[in-house]
């Protein structure tokens, strides 16, 4: 007489059924379902731009913050390039107001 023993497994990604016969031959038949739906690769995919988008995000702020800092130390030097110019008129202004030394006198005898 034969029996006939199934075992059914699901675990969501994967189905299994196996069917063990007891006759006088003894065979068994394993069944197998397919390796899941692909959810697993869209949303590895999705995490992968996620990340992606969030690098490109604080990348492209720090290059905004570096060109912010050229531009100040930029307009700190020309604010110094134009005092050291002022201070350089003033020193010529000065040096015209004072009067030409008068010539010496002559020695007396």
């Amino acid at each position: 007489m034969a029996t006939e023993r199934v075992t059914e497994r699901n675990d969501g990604s994967t189905r299994e059924r196996v069917v063990e016969r007891n006759e006088n031959a003894g065979t068994t038949v394993v069944e197998r379902g397919g390796g899941g739906s692909g959810l697993g690769a869209i949303v590895a995919i999705v995490l992968g731009l996620i990340v992606i988008a969030v690098a490109a995000y604080f990348l492209s702020g720090f290059y905004r913050q570096e060109a912010v800092e050229t531009a100040a130390v930029s307009d700190a030097a020309e604010s110094v390039g134009a005092a050291a110019d002022n201070v350089g008129q003033a020193a010529r202004d000065a040096a015209d107001s004072i009067p030409a030394p008068a010539a010496p006198a002559a020695p007396s005898k």
